[in-house]
């Protein structure tokens, strides 16, 4: 049986009959007695109670969510071992024949910052002995988007934080950027990273991005609408806790429909630390000094938005 969300209270306008990966078909069939206003309605793969109509209560919905990839090797978890403590899955983007953005004047590759960049956040967060942490990678080893935000969901983590560093061809360009999932990018920047990130798989001969778009019209709009409200509030936090620590864009935080962050239970933002391409974001990234910073500014926002959670149980 597949693992279920439910959303009480709900509405949900159905899509076009057709087929929908995963064997669900999109529209909407009732099953019950003639005549009977109760039963089940299946809609796009999602279970709808309706209640009798003599009672006014809201819809029900219940979301089927697809398994995790199967599979997968699963890193360690470190830290408390108190599995009610949150956990963060950090995940250091590019790795193995993927170097990521590469500066032209220095050779530093995005692969090798991002690398480091995770182990100062996975320290800096294990130090406030608030939450576990695990990586997906703490090697040069490549993986599939699929299996990076597939490694977050089978370990059922309450937070994933993809780490990267941009580059432009403007040599100008600095400062950090937080992008969380929207099926339309908020702007060229960010329909232009989401083309670059995304290319990742298809390096390696894998081109996911069909299975995306596939189920967004079940996922995107019922299961990962409170995901990405959650993802979203991270990112103001992440700026706010991090900007003593380190530069960030104007506008810091942007939207694109980037495969790494489509766990749809997990709340996920891919932080772009600075421009690999950038002389100062280069070596700020570089240098033992800069990646402390970003993880105590990590650390910081990761802190903050557990405490909330906390509060408002």
């Amino acid at each position: 049986m597949l693992p279920c969300i439910t959303l009480a209270l709900a509405t949900l306008t159905p899509p076009a009959i057709g087929p929908v990966a995963d064997g669900y078909v999109a529209g909407e069939h009732m099953a019950g007695q003639p005549g009977d206003a109760s039963g089940m309605a299946m809609t796009g793969g999602a279970m709808m109670t309706r209640p009798p109509v003599p009672q006014r209560r809201g819809h029900r919905i219940t979301v089927p969510i697809p398994p995790a990839a199967s599979g997968l090797t699963l890193p360690p978890v470190l830290g408390p071992r108190d599995q009610n403590r949150p956990l963060v899955v950090i995940d250091a983007g590019h790795g193995g024949h993927d170097p990521g953005a590469i500066n032209p004047q220095n050779g530093r590759r995005e692969k090798d910052l991002t690398l480091t960049i995770a182990r100062a956040v996975r320290d800096a967060l294990l130090k406030t002995g608030r939450v576990r942490v695990a990586m997906t990678r703490d090697d040069d080893r490549f993986l599939i988007l699929q299996e990076r935000y597939g490694i977050a969901r089978s370990l059922s983590a309450d937070l994933f934080i993809s780490i990267h560093a941009d580059a432009a061809e403007n040599a100008d360009a600095r400062g950090a950027t937080v992008y969380t999932l929207s099926e339309t990018a908020s702007d060229r920047e960010a329909a232009r990273l989401a083309t670059r990130e995304n290319r990742a798989d298809i390096i390696n001969g894998v081109d996911l991005g069909h299975q995306s778009s596939a189920v967004s019209s079940i996922l995107i709009d019922l299961t990962q609408r409170e995901t990405m409200a959650r993802a979203a509030r991270f990112a103001g936090l992440l700026q706010r806790e991090a900007a003593p620590f380190m530069p960030f864009r104007t506008t810091y935080h942007r939207f694109a429909s980037l495969i790494v962050l489509k766990a749809p239970d997990v709340p996920s933002v891919l932080l772009e630390t600075g421009y690999v391409s950038n002389a100062d974001d280069s070596a700020f990234l570089g240098s033992d000094e800069g990646r402390a910073r970003v993880a105590d500014g990590v650390a910081r926002a990761v802190t903050v938005y557990f405490a909330r959670d906390r509060a408002a149980e």
